[in-house]
């Protein structure tokens, strides 16, 4: 048996660019990962300065995450991004990439983007924190 999750956009909130004001899970079990970080299998910072190439790191790393407890994208209920910038331009950009790649699904639920003065590895530009309902 799969949770059930259900995404809501209740009347009388701001229309969104993908993503839902409500998550909903109904039973089941949770996946909370770590927060995702642009570091490749051997703990070494990828795309130092290319925030595009930490984004595809981050969903690789994310990705296999949640392989590894049978998930996918759509299982995840709550995501949380941290990029470091003051740039609205700049988070429009990760949100746009992120939305767009394989771990897309990921987003289309209760999400929260905001922009930090730092993170913790030297060079580090973004990290992603996600929540999954895991299918039993």
């Amino acid at each position: 048996m799969t949770a059930k999750i259900t995404r809501l956009n209740p009347e009388g909130l701001h229309g969104t660019p993908g993503y839902h004001h409500i998550t909903i899970v109904e039973a089941g079990r949770t996946a909370l990962l770590a927060g995702q970080c642009p570091l490749d299998r051997h703990g070494a910072l990828v795309g130092v300065g290319d925030l595009d190439a930490q984004i595809d790191q981050i969903v690789a790393n994310a990705l296999t995450a949640l392989a590894a407890v049978d998930a996918h994208p759509w299982h995840v209920t709550r995501s949380r991004i941290y990029v470091v910038t003051t740039d609205t331009a700049v988070l429009h950009s990760a949100w746009h990439r992120l939305r767009n790649s394989a771990l897309g699904p990921a987003f289309t639920t209760a999400s929260t983007l905001l922009g930090v003065s730092q993170l913790g590895f030297t060079g580090q530009l973004i990290e992603v924190d996600l929540t999954a309902a895991l299918p039993s």
